[in-house]
C-alpha cells in the first residue's frame, strides 16, 4: 500500500485498526513513534547493486491504556512528515514487535489495516543455479543438504 492510499482510507474511518494475518490485533492503545523514509542500497548475491525506499511507520505499546489514535492524527503526523521530512508516495512498510521486531506490508480489507508478513528470496537466483520453479521457501532455512556448492556462486 501506498502512502496516498492509507491517506485517502483514513478519511473514511472512524477508528484505526492494525490486524496481524493471524488475525490477532495489534492492541488499540498502540502509538505511532515514528513516521520517516527507510533506504536501502545493497548488492545481491549475483552481483546487482539495488536500492529500495519505502516509507516506514512504528507501532508501539505503552501502559497508556486508554489511549486511542484517530484517523485525523495519524493523517496530521503523515502531513507533517511529508512537510519536515520531504516523504514521498512510496510503499509503506510497518514496524511493529510481537516477539522481535517484524516488518510488515500494509494492506487493507475494508475495515482494518492488515500487517502482511514480509518473506526473504533470493534476488538472483539465475546465479544460484536454481530454477526459480525448484526454490522452497518453507525448506531454504533448514539443516538438511543444500543445493549451492561452496564457490558456486549461490547465495
Amino acid at each position: 500500500m501506498k502512502l496516498s492510499e492509507i491517506k485517502e482510507i483514513l478519511t473514511t474511518l472512524e477508528n484505526v485498526e492494525f490486524q496481524l494475518e493471524n488475525g490477532t490485533f495489534v492492541p488499540e492503545h498502540f502509538h505511532v513513534t515514528e513516521v520517516g523514509t527507510v533506504t536501502k542500497e545493497f548488492i545481491d548475491c549475483g552481483g546487482t547493486v539495488r536500492n529500495e525506499k519505502a516509507v516506514n511507520f512504528q507501532l508501539w505499546n505503552a501502559d497508556d491504556f486508554e489511549h486511542r489514535l484517530k484517523p485525523t492524527k495519524l493523517l496530521n503526523i503523515i502531513k507533517l512528515s511529508e512537510q519536515k521530512l520531504g516523504i514521498e508516495d512510496d510503499e509503506i512498510e510497518v514496524e511493529f514487535q510481537n516477539t522481535t521486531i517484524g516488518r510488515y506490508d500494509l494492506d487493507f480489507n475494508g475495515k482494518n489495516f492488515i500487517l502482511l508478513n514480509k518473506t526473504t528470496g533470493c534476488l538472483a537466483q539465475e546465479a544460484c543455479g536454481i530454477p526459480a520453479a525448484k526454490v522452497n521457501v518453507e525448506n531454504s532455512n533448514s539443516s538438511s543438504t543444500s543445493n549451492c556448492a561452496p564457490g558456486s556462486g549461490c547465495c
